[in-house]
């Protein structure tokens, strides 16, 4: 065997291939289950799922499969077992075969900064595009000051931008409670002598001291006021706050995607927030300007970002297109997000606690929670 024909791939260069919609071959070594639930997208990866157990005796059954015109990875859960299935294939002849250094690990939590404008007065605005998670935190920089929206547990992506853009981290900020994925925002605010805002309704039973991020709150970043306004909007959860920055860009948490809209279930009281939801998406978003654009905080699938990675949509255009916004009997959108919801995310019910601050896991055990694609979504028949 010629071990040195074996490369590894990182998750920062597999983004980029995803992004620029680089053609790749990915054969996925997984349980059947595992691959069914969370798999690498993109608009031109070919992927196919074959367990490892099904070639611990060789990989001559497959060879047909695997092309030799394009660049082959192989991907698992932490690394092993692709890299044994990559070098089985490089020994049966195959080349231009690597495999995903760390595995699904390292994609579930690498992060890809993506500037989305510049702001009045010389502030910029950028997202956090958390490919392999569908997790999006955001980035204010004006006058060397920064503040952080819906930041990942994974924080040093944030202190590194930061630092780089010669800014200082002063304000973190969770539009609601998370419950697919841990918050950073606490951590980094506690690194940088920041504060940290998260809406008081979300906060009941947190065990952390907090600032009250709600609409009488006035944030201001950098000398040039690049003004963050939130705007309360529950249905996600109780709490749920939608922030505006500079008049143009409307930060919609987990309440409205570019192709859905929020889930109501994930504290257990769908019944309750259905009309908040509702109300939310129907009333008060109706009263904002069409023309402010939309940056949520998650997204469903590889379809919804755009040409440079961004993920973005104008508040009129999806009032027109985004099928959750046009179910206009009141009883069919109770149904429609009250039943037939995606399953719920794995472990959500820690990291919630996590979040609260009442229990302070391991970050392998961190790891381990997030596993799996973003569900804070609803996607049936009539949202998807």
């Amino acid at each position: 065997m010629n071990d040195k024909q074996v490369h590894g791939m990182n998750a920062a260069k597999l983004a980029k291939k995803v992004l620029k919609q680089t053609p790749i071959f990915i054969l996925d070594v997984r349980n059947e289950s595992d691959f069914n639930d969370w798999k690498i997208e993109g608009e031109n990866v070919h992927i196919i799922n074959v367990p490892y157990f099904e070639l611990l005796d060789g990989v001559d059954e497959i060879l047909d499969q695997i092309p030799d015109d394009q660049e082959v990875l192989v991907v698992c859960a932490k690394e092993g077992s692709s890299k044994f299935v990559a070098e089985q294939l490089v020994e049966s002849g195959k080349q231009n075969i690597s495999y995903l250094i760390d595995g699904m690990k390292s994609w579930s939590e690498y992060i890809e900064p993506v500037k989305i404008a510049n702001l009045k007065d010389g502030g910029t605005l950028y997202q956090f595009i958390r490919l392999g998670k569908g997790c999006l935190s955001y980035m204010v920089i004006s006058n060397g000051e920064a503040a952080v929206i819906d930041a990942v547990r994974t924080t040093a992506v944030f202190e590194d931008f930061a630092k780089e853009n010669h800014a200082v981290i002063k304000h973190t900020l969770d539009t609601h409670l998370h419950a697919d994925h841990i918050s950073g925002g606490r951590q980094l605010a506690e690194k940088t002598g920041g504060s940290y805002w998260l809406p008081p309704k979300d906060a009941t039973e947190v065990v952390f001291h907090y600032e009250k991020l709600e609409e009488s709150s006035h944030l201001v970043v950098g000398q040039t006021e690049i003004n963050i306004q939130p705007i309360y909007s529950p249905g996600h959860t109780i709490g749920s706050t939608s922030l505006i920055i500079d008049n143009q860009y409307l930060l919609s948490g987990d309440i409205l995607f570019v192709k859905s809209i929020g889930r109501p279930d994930l504290a257990g009281k769908a019944e309750d927030w259905v009309a908040d939801l509702r109300t939310t998406l129907y009333e008060r978003y109706k009263q904002l300007s069409e023309d402010l654009i939309v940056l949520p905080a998650h997204f469903g699938t590889i379809a919804e970002l755009g040409d440079r990675g961004q993920v973005a949509a104008r508040l009129g255009d999806l009032f027109k297109e985004n099928p959750g916004l046009n179910i206009h009997d009141e009883s069919e959108f109770r149904r429609t997000v009250s039943e037939n919801l995606p399953p719920q995310p794995n472990a959500y019910q820690e990291i919630r606690q996590t979040n609260m601050g009442k229990i302070s896991p391991t970050t392998e055990e961190q790891r381990e929670m997030e596993i799996g694609p973003n569900r804070c979504a609803v996607h049936d028949d009539k949202t998807k």
